[in-house]
């Protein structure tokens, strides 16, 4: 049972009038903090999906008590902990989290040839000052709580959920002194009853791309799950899940290099079914009214909606999502597939929390050496190793 300090009363989730109590700190603004510790962590309320929630305060994490649900892993075990300070910059009075990008959010008006730079840059740079595109979805991923589960949340998530999540933890992120949600468009749940109303908000949150400009057009950062790639004139039509009749042009090109910069991502996709492959574009637009693809990342993501970097992670985290017990998926952001990271942590298990890390058959001895270390320094942490190159899935530290 969780307590919360609200206007100076200690109140419990469990209360009777919780939930009136939440409702009326919302519309008040008023800030709960969470109890697990003294004094008290601060977090905020959420309005999601007709719902007040408590939710903790951007990366904070691991100011709340192990055994506190809002706790997280250390993020040094994982691409975010070399961003913060850096590329991300927190201002725990406000709430929010100060952004930079190392991918512009605009363009120059004279560009043409629309998708001809749509995966020229990889995206992926092992640079701690500023974030990629492919570590801004990571840190959506992440601040989302889209990273954990527990078996108890089985059949509970879909996109309406990830939607809901994503947006409310973009409201917290700032770019350039402007509020991310300001510069991200994410697919809202379509619902046949309600398409008119939904393109509508659609077309009036995209129209700054149409605007006229003189030297530099504005754009704007899409999330969104790919349906699927088909044939077009030229290159490859992108077709986004809840867009109904809208297409993404990749030129020839740009659809060469995608493949191969994302030929993990891509064949982890058509491998089942059951996964989904999640995009994250700058587009703009142009003359013609048309949508264009700027720059594009892609990750793979399981039915459960946790990211997975290939089939090894997918079979430790489908072992994973049996446990009642809270996993968290760890994320690479910045980090290239050279260097290691805690695959998975185990918050939860006892009497050590756990880190669960996959050594990949064709690791070095750099690589090796990075992860002694990398343990070593947790000595309040478990490890567990998987070294893809001796065998099977060793047994798990449940």
């Amino acid at each position: 049972m969780r307590r919360y300090l609200i206007e100076g009363m200690s109140l419990d989730e469990d209360m009777v009038d919780f939930a009136s109590c939440l409702a009326k700190a919302y519309r008040g603004k008023i800030r709960p903090f969470c109890l697990c510790r003294d004094p008290g962590v601060p977090m905020y309320i959420a309005d999601i999906g007709d719902q007040h929630v408590v939710k903790r305060m951007p990366l904070s994490g691991g100011d709340h008590d192990p055994v506190c649900p809002s706790y997280e892993p250390p993020y040094g075990l994982s691409g975010l902990g070399p961003l913060i300070g850096t590329a991300i910059n927190l201002d725990p009075s406000a709430g929010v989290a100060a952004l930079k990008l190392d991918f512009s959010l605009s363009k120059r008006c004279s560009t043409t040839a629309a998708g001809a730079k749509a995966a020229a840059t990889d995206s992926i740079k092992n640079d701690a000052r500023k974030l990629s595109l492919r570590a801004l979805l990571h840190l959506l991923w992440h601040e989302s709580g889209l990273t954990e589960w527990t078996s108890n949340w089985t059949g509970k998530r879909n996109w309406r959920q990830v939607y809901r999540h994503l947006t409310e933890a973009a409201g917290n992120m700032t770019v350039r002194g402007e509020s991310l949600t300001d510069r991200l468009f994410i697919p809202e749940p379509f619902r046949t009853d309600d398409k008119a109303a939904i393109a509508q908000r659609r077309s009036q949150k995209l129209a700054g791309l149409f605007q006229p400009a003189v030297g530099t057009r504005r754009l704007m950062v899409l999330v969104a799950e790919i349906k699927e790639f088909a044939d077009a004139r030229s290159g490859q039509q992108m077709i986004i899940r809840h867009m109904p009749g809208v297409r993404f042009h990749l030129e020839d090109a740009a659809w060469r290099s995608l493949q191969r910069r994302f030929e993990t991502e891509l064949a982890l996709w058509k491998s089942d079914d059951a996964l989904h492959l999640i995009t994250i574009v700058t587009v703009g637009g142009n003359s013609a009214g048309i949508i264009t693809v700027n720059e594009i990342a892609l990750m793979t993501v399981t039915s459960q909606w946790l990211p997975i970097d290939d089939a090894f992670e997918r079979r430790l985290v489908e072992r994973l999502v049996r446990l009642r017990k809270k996993s968290v998926k760890g994320l690479r952001f910045n980090l290239s597939r050279n260097q290691p990271m805690a695959n998975v942590i185990l918050p939860e298990r006892q009497p050590l929390a756990c880190a669960l890390y996959i050594v990949p058959a064709g690791a070095d001895e750099g690589f090796e050496i990075s992860l002694k270390e990398m343990i070593e320094a947790r000595p309040d942490l478990e490890a567990w190793i998987w070294r893809v190159a001796d065998g099977d899935l060793p047994p798990l530290p449940i």
